[in-house]
């Protein structure tokens, strides 16, 4: 049997103003990240440190313009996350606070999509959340503003619909962990690497959508996205 082997599919993002587009390394996603968030998820974000898991390059779908995400399998409960996305463009080890904003290229709007009851399953059973979070898809962003044109947001609201109806509204402001020290916990890690991306987490109001749903994801200065559900494929 002959076994082809084809180059990866190499996802990128557009930039804002410029005709390159971003090519996504890795998916950095800050777990709990609004306290009212974390509190509707049955935690107590006064005693956690910042936690993080990973999504697939996968993951990542172009929502420059509308863009559509297929209803996963094995779920019953398929929910939105709206989040601020910080795009990493150069290297980044150790970073410390007054540094850490050095490495970020610019900023998107994302959704974090998630299989809400495997992922529970998982955490209750003290497993990987891979099942829930990390699967291709489930990343739509929309096109990155560099920080020569918008600066670092550290206010500025986020809201989502869900077929013109608000589910989340909050303030990017109320992060527990900014941007920065979000960067500086991982680099402690692992050395950031240009193409990585950060989801820096969403507020309270997730909840599930349906085939046929259209969500609108918004934070203030950035590009909004749309992103529709479509059938399982």
């Amino acid at each position: 049997m002959t076994y082809v082997i084809e180059p990866p599919l190499l996802h990128t993002l557009a930039v804002a103003k410029r005709s390159e587009r971003f090519p996504v390394y890795r998916v950095f996603c800050v777990g709990r990240n609004y306290a009212a968030h974390a509190r509707e998820m049955g935690k107590d974000p006064d005693r956690e440190p910042p936690f993080f898991f990973m999504k697939p390059a996968a993951a990542v779908v172009d929502a420059e313009r509308a863009a559509t995400v297929p209803y996963p399998p094995k779920t019953g409960n398929f929910q939105y996350e709206a989040e601020l996305v910080a795009a990493i463009g150069k290297s980044c080890r150790n970073a410390s606070a007054q540094s850490a904003l050095e490495c970020v290229l610019g900023y998107a709007v994302g959704l974090d999509m998630t299989r809400r009851d495997l992922q529970l399953e998982a955490r209750d059973k003290g497993r990987p959340w891979e099942f829930g979070k990390s699967f291709a898809q489930s990343a739509p962003i929309g096109m990155i503003h560099r920080v020569a044109d918008v600066g670092h947001p550290v206010s500025g609201a986020i809201t989502l619909e869900v077929n013109g109806q608000v589910r989340q509204t909050s303030d990017i402001s109320k992060m527990i962990w900014s941007v920065a020290e979000c960067i500086v916990h991982l680099s402690a890690h692992e050395a950031l690497e240009p193409g990585d991306l950060i989801m820096t987490g969403t507020p309270e109001g997730v909840g599930p959508v349906a085939v046929g749903d259209t969500m609108r994801a918004a934070i203030g200065g950035l590009s909004e996205i749309r992103v529709s559900v479509d059938s399982a494929k």
